[in-house]
């Protein structure tokens, strides 16, 4: 009998259950008939963005980090839900915004940026 193939749905299923609440990361996997090992690769590929469904283009949640009055960090959180969009400053004429794929990439998109090409750049670094 060959390994069992898990697919990017169910290995996303068995980590949202690990994130919940009380849960046991040792129980989630034995119950699943998962190693806990592989089950904690698993968790830290979905925190890195690394879990997203093929045809996904959704963009992924982000946690926005203020350094001053003036400045804000933008980083990537994985798993999070989604929130409604907020302006950071409001009124604030800034239009450039830093994104960062942890060991990946790190890009700076200027006001005015091409929507199209920003697009397909994202797209191609959450695969």
């Amino acid at each position: 009998m060959g390994r069992k193939r898990w697919s990017v749905e169910e290995k996303r299923r068995i980590v949202e259950l690990t994130l919940l609440p009380g849960a046991s990361v040792a129980r989630v996997a034995q119950a699943e008939g998962v190693n806990a090992n592989q089950v904690f690769l698993w968790r830290r590929a979905y925190r890195n963005g690394e879990m997203l469904p093929a045809d996904s283009t959704a963009l992924l949640p982000v946690m926005i980090e203020a350094e001053d009055a003036g400045d804000a960090e933008i980083t990537l959180a994985s798993g999070a839900a989604p929130a409604a969009p907020e302006p950071l400053f409001p009124g604030s004429p800034s239009g450039a915004i830093h994104i960062e794929f942890p060991g990946r990439a790190a890009i700076s998109v200027e006001r005015g940026a091409d929507r199209a090409l920003l697009r397909t750049i994202l797209e191609s670094l959450c695969r």
